[in-house]
């Protein structure tokens, strides 16, 4: 039997145990996922799986994805909230320009005042809502390219089933390959 990558190839027994333990393992996990996805997970997917897991580094590089995911997903989150202050700092100077206008009003203009403060609050509610928009938009086209870059990765290392796609059958079958993987990594690290 061949060597695996990142393992001494001095003993192909214990690497041989150790991909059999991985499979086992595996083929247990796979029993909590939906059936439909349990049926697309091959015997033969299960163990290329199970041998791109033996050195360990595939947990690493998902663990550095998953911190690369959270500090790109609170990062957005807080430019979103960002944006959000300064709006609703924008409407509270726009209230109180209103307020300190109609204190100092002329009875004879109210009516233009407020038709022209309605107008102005209705401008301002526009410019919020596109702003809002454009933002979300960013956040959407950003998860959705760190999406792409996961993919790649996983690819590049070698994880069966990981290829670039958008195709959202494919991507909750690579989500729950990551699942897979995740939960394995967690009974493991009580092994070692």
């Amino acid at each position: 039997m061949e060597g695996y990558p990142g393992v001494s190839g001095g003993d192909s027994t214990k690497q041989q145990e150790r991909h059999y333990y991985l499979l086992s393992e595996l083929q247990t996990l796979v029993k909590d996922l939906p059936s439909s996805f349990q049926q697309r997970l091959s015997y033969n997917t299960l163990s290329d799986l199970a041998l791109a897991l033996i050195d360990g580094t595939v947990y690493e590089i998902v663990q550095g994805l998953l911190d690369i995911q959270h500090l790109t997903e609170k990062n957005l989150y807080n430019q979103r909230q960002k944006l959000h202050c300064e709006h609703q700092g924008l409407k509270q100077d726009l209230t109180r320009k209103h307020k300190d206008a109609l204190q100092s009003c002329k009875s004879h203009n109210l009516a233009l005042l407020k038709t022209n403060q309605q107008a102005e609050l209705e401008a301002l509610e526009i410019r919020v809502k596109d702003e809002q928009r454009m933002m979300d938009k960013k956040i959407v086209a950003e998860m959705d390219q760190k999406v792409i870059d996961q993919q790649n990765t996983l690819e590049k290392a070698g994880v069966p089933g990981f290829y670039i796609t958008t195709n959202p059958q494919e991507l909750t079958m690579q989500m729950n390959l990551l699942e897979l993987i995740l939960k394995l990594q967690q009974k493991e690290s009580g092994v070692f």
